[in-house]
């Protein structure tokens, strides 16, 4: 006991029964009782109270209700209040008047609980500002304690701006406004943005009413897209679409610019009701085509990179802004390229030549294929008519076969031209795709750029010599190979293959040959131009036929002339005169007339 308090004087203290060893000053243990319960606060249990604070520590809170004793609460029911302190009141749910040590049992989590849904709706129905405690990070959002009550925080309802680490907002007291309330469910959705907005809106008025076009304004990257750049202006936020960003051509903005980076940009465009504000930053720059090198022109030889890939051509940078176009007609003398990609890639560094400029329109179109020579320049000289060479075949048509002899150099193969024997319905007979063939050029239309070629020029005629042996009325062997409506295809013994009519296939007998049969056959029709040959097997038999029917006709004739002679009358034989017998008979007539 201090000095102080032995020195004070104590009213109404009862002197005479402390010297007489009363302690208790004449009064009864049930007065002294209920003179002191006179001056504590009547409870009651799972009553909300005030009370105030007495103590803190890290794990406890002392609250005292005015009771006999004080409660204990635990210190992370205080977690929404980082700023409690000592003699600070609060308000505590009474769970029990004394437990089994005999202590004051408070809650301040259960007090708040208890009025925590009206004081929630009266939030919401007077769109008030109340204070909450981010208590943990949760999927899409963030936890907070309002009123005792768990709130949800979307993450887009923190702040106006992305937020990319919500771990900062942990363990922070933050104003909110409640905007959702779900009764069936006991869910309440919180926003830290709208109190944010609310501010920003006086600000983007006053900053909307200001701007112009062309103004030059500084800026803060505050979100990077796929399509462009939000840029803030101090409380209205601008898009710098990605074609805006550089002269160039940009494929990810995080090319051209960072996160939280301030700068420059130009005012292209804004709408007042929409609020919209579109940005530039490459118009702060002049435009590279103003730039470009004014001695350059149509045929000049230029490098660049390629930075857009099209089946119809390459888009080639050959400086930041300026671009041009190869065609895929203007990558290869080759014909056969039908993909700008078959060619080139993204990425590639190429040589190209200036085919044409235009200046004012900022277009230009180059060309690979001019910086190799044109195959079809002196096509007589290199492929003369006569030639051979090896191709590559590229293609099949019913009539043909198209082939490359070389890079630009292509040529026709016709159908009747691949083989002097061999009857060709489809050329995939022949050959195939990407195989190589012999071929000579019989034919150059420079012009138009088309070869006439030929396969089986390469070999002598065979014709000539089968023009010999398939003469008219000569008997062959044959196979019957193919039985068709108008008849049968004969294969011969050299590799051709001959025709024959229904008619000229019958037997003997009367029937009719089945396919694979060999027979003989006669040679009725050769035509050498055409490389036909018509024979006929029945027509071996009618002719032996018909040349036995003449020889017994001619027999017949012979008898019967014979017969007819027996049967005529002999006549005396006149002696005939000669011209001598005429002079001796002159000679005698004249002797007997007395001359």
């Amino acid at each position: 006991m201090s000095n102080n308090l032995k020195n004070t004087a104590v009213e109404d203290f009862d002197w005479e029964a402390y010297e007489n060893g009363e302690t208790l000053g004449g009064k009864s243990v049930d007065e002294l009782t209920a003179s002191y319960e006179k001056t504590l606060n009547s409870v009651n249990n799972n009553e909300v109270i005030k009370g105030t604070v007495t103590n803190i520590n890290k794990r406890e809170v002392i609250v005292n209700i005015g009771y006999k004793s004080d409660g204990v609460i635990p210190a992370s029911e205080f977690r929404y209040n980082p700023d409690l302190k000592i003699g600070d009141e609060v308000e505590v749910f009474i769970e029990s008047q004394e437990n089994r040590q005999g202590q004051l049992v408070l809650s301040h989590r259960k007090a708040r609980q208890s009025t925590s849904w009206q004081r929630v709706n009266e939030a919401l129905e007077n769109n008030e500002v109340i204070t909450g405690f981010v208590k943990c990070r949760t999927k899409g959002g963030m936890i907070v304690d309002v009123f005792g009550i768990e709130a949800f925080l979307p993450g887009s309802q923190i702040d106006v701006k992305p937020i990319r680490d919500y771990d900062v907002f942990v363990n922070k007291t933050m104003e909110f406004k409640v905007v959702k309330i779900n009764h069936e469910f006991k869910n309440v959705v919180v926003s830290h943005k709208v109190l944010i907005e609310a501010e920003l809106e006086e600000k983007k008025k006053e900053i909307m009413s200001q701007l112009q076009k062309g103004q030059v304004i500084e800026g803060t990257v505050k979100n990077i897209t796929s399509y462009g750049v939000f840029i803030d202006l101090g409380g209205v936020d601008g898009l710098i679409h990605i074609t805006d960003l550089s002269w160039g051509r940009v494929s990810d903005p995080k090319e051209v610019v960072k996160l939280d980076q301030k700068l420059n940009v130009v005012i292209l465009d804004f709408d007042d009701d929409k609020k919209r504000i579109a940005l530039g930053l490459k118009q702060l720059t002049p435009h590279p085509w103003d730039a470009l090198d004014a001695n350059l022109t149509v045929g000049d030889k230029v490098k660049g990179k390629v930075v857009v890939m099209a089946d119809y051509g390459a888009f080639v940078e050959i400086a930041p802004g300026v671009e041009g176009l190869i065609h895929v007609s203007e990558m290869s003398w080759s014909q056969h390229v039908r993909s700008a990609n078959d060619i080139l890639k993204v990425g590639d560094e190429v040589e190209a030549v200036i085919l044409t400029l235009d200046r004012a329109e900022r277009k230009m179109s180059l060309g690979l294929k001019q910086l190799k020579e044109d195959p079809w320049a002196d096509i007589e000289t290199k492929f003369p008519v006569g030639s051979t060479h090896t191709a590559k075949v590229r293609n099949f048509t019913n009539f043909g076969v198209f082939v490359e002899i070389e890079d630009g150099v292509e040529g026709l193969i016709h159908i009747s031209d691949l083989s002097w024997t061999k009857k060709v319905k489809h050329p995939s007979e022949f050959t195939q795709i990407g195989a190589p063939i012999e071929v000579q050029v019989l034919e150059i239309d420079k012009e138009n750029r088309r070869l006439s070629l030929g396969h089986k020029q390469l070999e002598a005629n065979p014709w000539d010599e089968y023009e010999k042996t398939y003469t008219v009325g000569s008997i062959h062997q044959g196979k019957i190979a193919e039985m068709i409506d108008k008849g049968a295809v004969i294969a011969l013994p050299e590799g051709i293959e001959g025709f024959a009519t229904p008619k000229h296939l019958q037997k003997q007998d009367g029937s009719q040959p089945a396919t694979g049969e060999t027979l003989d056959f006669k040679a009725i029709e050769f035509t050498k131009d055409s490389h036909r040959i018509i024979l006929s097997h029945s027509r071996i038999f009618e002719d032996e036929a018909k040349a036995e029917a003449r020889k017994e006709a001619a027999a017949k004739k012979a008898a019967a002339k014979k017969e007819n002679k027996k049967e005529e009358p002999q006549m005396p034989a006149i002696e005939k005169t000669t011209l001598g017998d005429i002079d001796a008979l002159a000679a005698l007539r004249d002797k007997l007339a007395g001359k």
